[in-house]
């Protein structure tokens, strides 16, 4: 088995996105994330969550930053093709206002035994 990280990507700027979510959205949103997890739990290595504020980190120092990343979980599948298979229809972009996942496998550190 492979292993793969996948990130879910939003709007970097949420000011723009969508009007809040009603509770009852909100809740029927949670309850399909729940089951997705439910559904794939054997292949679950790190359920991960949502990630905040990022700050970067380069030779000039380090600073407030954007992206799109809004969470991610961690997985294992046969291959590339079956991991992104397992997000199709998934409630981050069928119910919440996340716009696509990004699966990427997990590569082996060069040298490492």
């Amino acid at each position: 088995m492979k292993t793969f990280l996948a990130l879910f990507m939003g709007d970097p700027n949420p000011v723009s996105g969508p009007p809040p979510m009603s509770e009852a959205d909100m809740a029927r949103g949670m309850e399909a994330w729940g089951a997705w997890m439910a559904n794939n739990a054997a292949r679950i290595v790190d359920a991960g969550g949502p990630v905040g504020v990022n700050k970067t980190t380069d030779k000039a120092g380090v600073h407030d930053a954007r992206n799109q990343v809004g969470g991610y979980v961690i997985l294992t599948a046969e291959s590339h093709d079956e991991a992104a298979r397992l997000f199709l229809d998934h409630p981050h972009f069928t119910i919440f206002p996340g716009d696509r996942v990004e699966i990427m496998e997990r590569l082996p550190i060069p040298g490492a035994a």
